[in-house]
């Protein structure tokens, strides 16, 4: 197996994190090729050779932002025969909660070991794939603000989007924008388009998740006419479970979108990197095009600890 890990998710020890992954992965008899990448570039150039390499799995250690980028490679081949396993070493790690990756370097790398295989959906705009979500509006805007912060005045990530948040508030831009879903086309004035891979839960507890990332479609949410009074009322109405009760929301699922707009270039978020593209817009989902590992809840894997004495106890017996 190949593991391409982001070398800034080792917080100034990426050596030190690359030996330990390799050590871990050998504990559970996987000998696992470790590659320290400093840029997206270099993340896929390795990820595209271990495909070509017809590697069995292609395990990726980052965010969201570098679990899209290896899964976009998976996903681009339609031959492909690498199955991705994920270390989620980001801050938030949307894609492995999701799917119930444990979050501990560990049992993630466990899980890879002792997993199952499933094929998951993942989404398109414009032919870039995403595995969470991609979004027009206020975020992309806020993104592009924190990472010119963190290059220019050297902020923390944190402390970048705080400023940048605030900044784009203050301008709070709208967009116009028409949407054909289904045959049907809904105008909309808005701060922001939202559009995931399959549906989020919007209330209560468990907002921003997804009970499955297999049904075959994508989500839309827009809120429209709304100030900024009033992305705070939506996001009390989400706290309380009262979302459905909001007449500036919007709501619904889809199996393609097309979103146009008097824009000739937009910035448009993929899972929280920011690109500029042409527009119109077209997002699709593409049903099962990624295989993934994920736990095995039926496994009962062996402690590593008590594994030399089992294979010493079985060499006995012949």
């Amino acid at each position: 197996m190949v593991a391409v890990i982001n070398a800034k998710a080792g917080g100034g020890h990426a050596q030190e994190l690359a030996g330990h992954i390799a050590a871990e992965f050998a504990r559970h008899g996987l000998r696992a090729s470790v590659g320290l990448t400093a840029s997206g570039e270099d993340m896929l150039a390795t990820a595209r050779q271990a495909v070509r390499d017809k590697i069995g799995i292609v395990a990726v250690g980052g965010g969201d932002g570098s679990v899209n980028t290896v899964a976009s490679v998976l996903i681009a081949d339609a031959n492909c025969s690498s199955a991705l396993g994920v270390l989620p070493l980001g801050t938030l790690n949307h894609f492995a909660k999701d799917l119930d990756i444990p979050l501990p370097l560990a049992d993630a790398i466990a899980a890879i070991a002792h997993g199952r295989r499933i094929r998951v959906d993942s989404g398109e705009v414009n032919g870039v794939p995403f595995i969470n979500n991609s979004s027009l509006g206020l975020y992309p805007d806020i993104v592009r603000e924190r990472e010119k912060q963190q290059a220019r005045l050297g902020r923390g990530k944190w402390l970048a989007f705080s400023w940048a948040a605030m900044g784009a508030l203050r301008r709070y831009p709208f967009l116009r924008v028409r949407l054909h879903v289904g045959g049907q086309d809904h105008w909309r004035h808005t701060p922001l388009v939202f559009i995931g891979n399959n549906e989020y839960l919007m209330s209560g507890l468990d907002i921003g998740k997804r009970s499955s990332l297999m049904e075959g479609k994508l989500s839309l949410y827009v809120c429209h006419r709304t100030g900024r009074l009033g992305l705070l009322r939506l996001a009390v109405n989400a706290l309380f479970g009262r979302l459905h009760e909001a007449h500036d929301f919007d709501a619904l699922t889809a199996h393609d979108i097309l979103i146009e707009t008097h824009k000739k270039r937009m910035l448009v978020a993929t899972d929280g990197e920011v690109t500029i593209m042409q527009t119109p817009l077209q997002y699709r989902i593409r049903p099962a095009s990624l295989e993934v590992i994920v736990p095995d809840r039926e496994a009962r894997p062996i402690p590593a600890e008590v594994q030399p004495a089992i294979i010493r106890a079985l060499r006995k017996d012949h």
